[in-house]
């Protein structure tokens, strides 16, 4: 579904009145409204992965805080975005209010799908750069892989990591090897239906070559 955008500069308070029982997100992007449908369940399962992943590192090493979404960051008026999946380093807690996340995360992540992967590559990307978000991921499903922009050095080009990212957020504390199999993982089976149906018709094939199995397709015959 394309998203619906409106031209227009954007209060906050504006934006706070948007409802917020629909189910769809709203995020205003340099000045216009952009209302997407609710996250459907491939998006969500590979939150709970990430969620799953870099909670328990974080708090183990007291490092700050992992933000799934739905939360708004708030850069500027007229920039009020939604991303997937925020960390904000513990010695910033100041941004941090009951309105949301109150200037540039340390981590943003978008989990990209056919209607958002373009924003998700360019618009939004290109904002988080603009308000000083240092590190940037897209998940990519679909790819099965992880783009990390790197915003403060290379604003225009990705790391792509289709087996492991590493995640040092502070210099000082460890580093999180993050397995993009992992992220990913349990959706190969429940979503690329096409593999799992040529799984199963391969092997019938093969079971029936072999005399393992023999499959009458004939009418039933009433007992």
């Amino acid at each position: 579904m394309e998203a619906r955008r409106t031209p227009a500069r954007w209060t906050y308070a504006e934006f706070a009145r948007l409802p917020s029982d629909t189910g769809e997100r709203h995020e205003v992007i340099a000045g216009e409204l952009v209302v997407t449908p609710a996250p459907g369940t491939r998006h969500q399962r590979i939150v709970a992965n990430l969620v799953a992943l870099l909670e328990p590192f974080v708090r183990a090493n007291e490092l700050g805080w992992i933000f799934p979404g739905p939360i708004d960051v708030l850069f500027a008026e007229g920039d009020y975005l939604e991303p997937d999946l925020v960390f904000v380093r513990r010695e910033r807690r100041g941004i941090l209010s009951d309105r949301g996340i109150e200037g540039a995360p340390d981590l943003v992540v978008e989990i990209a799908s056919p209607s958002t992967a373009g924003r998700d590559r360019g618009l939004k990307r290109e904002r988080y750069a603009h308000f000083g978000v240092p590190e940037y991921w897209v998940v990519d499903p679909d790819a099965r892989q992880i783009e990390r922009w790197r915003l403060a050095l290379d604003p225009a080009k990705p790391e792509v990591a289709h087996e492991l990212l590493v995640w040092q957020p502070i210099l000082t504390a460890p580093a999180l090897e993050v397995s993009v199999r992992e992220i990913v993982a349990d959706l190969e089976r429940v979503f690329d239906r096409h593999d799992l149906f040529a799984d199963v018709a391969a092997f019938l094939a093969l079971a029936r070559a072999r005399g393992w199995v023999q499959l009458d397709y004939g009418t039933r015959s009433e007992p």
